[in-house]
């Protein structure tokens, strides 16, 4: 079964959501989000692996801790897995298990699913002994660049749902319109909700409809957990 390797920060993430959420609300809706990744990649065939900033328990779900940078700790991992692997980012809720097989099931030895601003969301590689990651800086640029070094062909894969990486609060717009999973129900639950505002639309925070909800599941099963 190809492996869905995942980086995770669960400490202190999020932090242009700060002005929005406390630390300990950015550290469950992230838990929220990876549990919405590890659903979908579970659902496409996949077994995911969470590569972790620091130690987590994440039952279910295999955990590797590489505290040093995204692109060295996976560097050091692709080298030892064998066959296809996918490497999705943790802060995906939108993402389905359509999108992930879509991704999956190109014929290219590496398939990309770009982000905002020229990053990369999702990469789907055939050999990853063949291949490196280098992320940060337009980082789409660098990994067609490293393909081609390697002789390796690729694909564009162009999907909405891998294509919105949550980092701002605009951002959660959409996630409110468009989310079905762990991480729209947390911010509904802390009474974050849509806002209308001279004709746009924008986010508000309400009254909470409850409050123990800070422990989501991170196996990827469907509905909350309490603490």
């Amino acid at each position: 079964m190809p492996v869905a390797v995942i980086p995770f920060r669960p400490v202190n993430p999020k932090t242009r959501l700060s002005g929005l959420l406390s630390q300990d609300e950015r550290e469950a809706f992230a838990r929220a989000m990876l549990a919405d990744v590890i659903g979908a990649v579970r659902s496409a065939g996949l077994e995911p692996l969470v590569l972790s900033t620091t130690g987590y328990d994440c039952p279910g779900v295999g955990v590797r801790v590489a505290p040093c940078g995204l692109s060295d700790a996976l560097n050091d991992l692709l080298p030892l897995l064998e066959g296809p692997v996918l490497v999705i980012m943790a802060d995906l809720p939108l993402v389905t298990p359509e999108a992930v097989r879509r991704l999956t099931g190109t014929r290219a030895d590496v398939a990309i699913a770009p982000g905002r601003g020229g990053g990369t969301n999702a990469l789907y590689i055939r050999e990853p002994a063949r291949f490196r990651v280098d992320y940060y800086q337009c980082s789409v640029a660098k990994h067609l660049g490293i393909a081609a070094e390697a002789g390796l062909t690729t694909e564009l894969v162009d999907s909405f749902r891998l294509y919105l990486d949550l980092d701002e609060e605009e951002d959660l717009v959409d996630l409110l319109i468009h989310g079905t999973g762990q991480a729209r129900a947390y911010l509904e639950s802390l009474g974050i909700g849509l806002a209308v505002t001279r004709g746009r639309v924008g986010i508000g925070r309400h009254a909470p409809v409850r409050d123990d909800l800070c422990a989501l599941r991170p196996d990827g099963a469907t509905g909350l957990a309490g603490r």
